[in-house]
């Protein structure tokens, strides 16, 4: 507990966080916890140590959107290495093959990433989070287990190749570097992007670099770097919030409005809400929305989450449409 004489407000909103390689993505959330003063902290997706860019922290109350923001869109930026193979499809792995990639027609990587892109079957990379029966994938690699996780579904939009650039690895091995774009469903793997594109092409491959620069409607432009923050912390200047500290928080009502449809509703509606009632609600098709109900809004991911408005524009509650109902997610009032 607090000393009696404490007087601070832990700030309700996320933080969007440019992580630093070599940190875990609890790392910035224990980090955070100590700037924003308060254990309520949470990230929306996880970012590997080796990559860097967007991780989205949402601190007391906004802890309650991550869950759903984590199913939404990401773009990354990244480097696939062509021509070596390691145990965790990344650069912080043991190589296990080689050979050498130098001479690889460009029209072959582009019908290699043609055949990635789309919904597609993916299997995860082994040295991940993902649990089998319990535990842990990547403790069942370290353990000399040999892993299958099944393939599963996901949606990569865009996989660009931007360049290509044969090298050499530190061991000798010729080998080419392609600089890519990566915009894709949550629950991707761009290191299985990577392991699959080299597997496709008879060279292996694994991912060198990794950089998100989007997860939902939230950007690399918004990011601040753990330093930023914390001189902001000590600087004591809040730019977008954060009662009693200088996070630059964005509120919560801001933070679902980017990231969800919006829903004003009536105060007669908003009290039953509050009560629990689950009235009748819109559908929202990604129209104009004005026939459908007075005040719907159309931003966000249509079928999904709606963020419900109160008259006064205070951010009320999350719902989906269950049977032409609102069913709440979290409620925030």
């Amino acid at each position: 507990m607090e000393p009696s004489g404490a007087k601070h407000a832990a700030p309700d909103g996320l933080v969007i966080v440019d992580k630093p390689a070599g940190f875990t993505s609890h790392d910035v959330v224990a980090k955070m916890r100590g700037m924003a003063r308060t254990r309520r902290v949470g990230h929306a997706g996880t970012l590997d140590p080796m990559a860097t860019g967007v991780l989205v922290l949402g601190i007391e109350r906004a802890t309650k959107l991550l869950g759903h923001l984590a199913l939404t869109e990401k773009e990354y930026v990244g480097t696939i290495r062509l021509g070596q193979t390691t145990v965790t499809d990344d650069a912080e792995g043991e190589i296990t093959a080689s050979k050498a990639a130098h001479g690889i027609a460009r029209e072959d990587i582009d019908a290699g990433i043609a055949g990635l892109s789309g919904a597609i079957m993916q299997i995860p990379s082994k040295v991940s989070a993902i649990k089998i029966d319990g535990k842990r994938s990547y403790s069942r690699v370290r353990d000399g287990e040999d892993v299958e996780i099944p393939a599963r579904p996901v949606t990569v939009a865009s996989f660009v190749l931007h360049s290509a650039h044969e090298t050499e690895a530190a061991d000798g091995t010729p080998v080419t570097d392609l600089l890519v774009s990566v915009e894709c469903s949550s629950g991707t793997y761009i290191r299985a992007l990577a392991r699959d594109l080299g597997e496709g092409l008879g060279v292996g491959g694994h991912l060198t670099a990794l950089r998100r620069t989007r997860v939902g409607p939230y950007k690399l432009d918004r990011a601040r770097t753990l330093e930023q923050l914390q001189a902001a912390v000590n600087g004591g200047a809040g730019a977008e919030g954060g009662e009693g500290t200088g996070l630059p928080v964005m509120p919560i009502g801001d933070a679902a409005a980017a990231a969800f449809v919006r829903w004003d509703v009536t105060q007669a509606q908003a009290r039953l809400l509050a009560n629990g009632v689950r009235i009748a609600m819109p559908l929202f098709d990604g129209t104009d929305g004005s026939d459908d109900a007075e005040g719907a809004g159309t931003g966000g991911r249509v079928g999904g989450p709606v963020a419900v408005f109160g008259p006064d524009g205070t951010f009320l509650a999350l719902v989906e449409n269950q049977g032409g109902k609102a069913k709440s997610l979290a409620v925030f009032v």
